[in-house]
């Protein structure tokens, strides 16, 4: 198969490695100009180009409205455990936010499908920096996956809105 491997060194020592499946294309080229997130840019038009030897896994990919991309941040910067989001003031823990520097710099963002062209998915509402690996894409199934009555923490009470000036 081609693509890329990422190999991440879990903390206890085990080696966890992932292949790239493929490539995203997406209009932000610096790391300022990233949307928070990709619904604070639904119409941010971007491509999932998937490597040809996963092209069978495409197969009624079209039937579904929205996808679930995962994805390496490849350029996430320094890991820091607590640290100050880019919507709030106030200092919370990486797990507790979806900042991109993370001990696993796994991101994920849900994207809506326009159309495919063999292994290119055609998508909106990108959130991730132009040539991000591509780790994986799963259907969005609104039974499964939507679940709005959720608590949110503490960005139950943070406005939405554009990265704080002088966030990583």
């Amino acid at each position: 198969m081609s693509g890329d491997r990422l190999m991440l060194d879990g903390a206890a020592g085990d080696t966890i490695v992932y292949r790239a499946i493929g490539l995203i294309r997406t209009p932000w080229l610096r790391v300022e100009d990233v949307p928070v997130q990709g619904a604070a840019a639904p119409d941010a038009e971007g491509r999932i180009e998937v490597h040809q030897d996963y092209i069978e896994g495409l197969l009624h990919i079209e039937g579904f409205d929205r996808l679930i991309v995962l994805y390496h941040f490849d350029q996430s910067g320094e890991v820091k455990l607590v640290r100050r989001p880019f919507l709030d003031d106030e200092p919370h823990g990486v797990f507790a936010m979806r900042h991109p520097a993370r001990p696993n710099p796994i991101g994920l963002t849900v994207v809506s499908l326009t159309h495919r062209a063999e292994t290119t998915l055609f998508v909106r509402g990108v959130d991730m920096l132009d040539g991000t690996p591509l780790l994986d894409v799963k259907p969005y199934v609104p039974r499964w996956d939507a679940f709005p009555d959720s608590a949110a923490g503490w960005l139950d009470v943070s406005p939405d809105g554009p990265k704080r000036e002088g966030r990583e």
